[in-house]
């Protein structure tokens, strides 16, 4: 990123410098190529100079033009980057979250168009790039979806309380000390069956950590790779430093979103909304505008279509047949 560039702290700052378009796209520039060349993603060629008229470069090798978009969770908007610079500003230091009315609203967008933003924002929130947990670490899980009873009569499935007709989700969360901060992994399972749980754990967490779980039979058998403990919560929710409080807390936080910001959210896009809350809970410590430049720095490789986004019905359905 060219460090001669001076970015935003304040949302107040934020909306007065994006809303210079030079300026946007001098800043979209800056972290898709931070080596300072603008690359031909067509012959990968160096060589290409500024359309300034345009906002374009045309690449003196193969003689064709490409914007700043081409290759990013940018590319085939029609949106001015001012827009969407003021759109990763606003979800990414969102405590709960921000809806897509609220944005559409805000940046003078339709509803779907807004929706479609935010889903193309948290795909560049979606880190999958920590190394395994090495502990304390917590594990748990919850369950996603509306109370039977508030259901309309054709949509209740009348099989009990609890999990039924629910996602379930599954998080690890590596407690740290005071300056550092927590970090945490969340992602849809298929049940809480132990193969499903140990999958998890095995792939997010270091072998002989220290693992702390509720009393759930999912857990069973980690005591040969993990220093496993876990408390009963029929009993007591603590003792001593065995507790699962870390990963609840985050849980709160989640559903504090999804119940309150978001209201619906189809289970075949819930891995995304999972993602994005963790992404902020993981960057907590950092001020706004180091979040932003964070977010920013991963908005390359990470194109979204809405033909994919709006096809994860049948693939969710595939995978989880939930």
């Amino acid at each position: 990123m060219d460090s001669e560039l001076i970015l935003p702290k304040t949302l107040e700052e934020a909306i007065l410098m994006f809303s210079d378009k030079m300026y946007a796209h001098d800043v979209a520039v800056s972290f898709v190529w931070p080596e300072g060349d603008p690359t031909c993603p067509r012959c990968q060629s160096k060589n290409a100079h500024f359309l300034k008229a345009y906002l374009k470069f045309r690449c003196r090798s193969c003689k064709r033009d490409f914007t700043v978009k081409v290759g990013t969770i940018f590319e085939d908007s029609p949106l001015p980057l001012s827009k969407w610079m003021t759109a990763v500003w606003m979800i990414v230091n969102s405590k709960n979250g921000i809806s897509s009315h609220e944005m559409a609203r805000a940046l003078g967008l339709t509803q779907k168009t807004a929706w479609f933003v935010l889903h193309r924002i948290r795909e560049a929130m979606r880190t999958g790039s920590f190394q395994k947990f090495s502990g304390p670490v917590e594990a748990d899980e919850t369950f996603i979806g509306g109370k039977e009873a508030n259901k309309h009569s054709d949509k209740k499935l009348n099989q009990g309380r609890g999990a039924v007709g629910k996602t379930i989700v599954m998080g690890v969360l590596e407690r740290s000390d005071v300056k550092q901060g927590s970090r945490v992994h969340a992602e849809v399972i298929q049940s809480t069956s132990k193969a499903s749980l140990s999958a998890v754990i095995k792939k997010e967490v270091s072998e002989f950590s220290t693992l702390y779980t509720d009393a759930w039979k999912g857990y069973n058998g980690l005591s040969a790779e993990y220093l496993h403990q876990f408390v009963d919560h029929a009993v007591c929710y603590a003792i001593g430093q065995v507790h699962t409080n870390g990963i609840e807390n985050f849980w709160s936080l989640l559903k504090r979103a999804l119940k309150g910001t978001y209201i619906s959210v189809e289970p075949f896009h819930l891995t995304r909304y999972v993602d994005e809350q963790a992404w902020r809970f993981n960057n907590r410590r950092f001020k706004d505008g180091e979040r932003f430049q964070i977010a920013m720095c991963a908005v390359s490789g990470k194109r979204l279509t809405y033909e994919k986004l709006t096809g994860e019905y049948e693939e969710f359905f595939d995978t989880y047949g939930i």
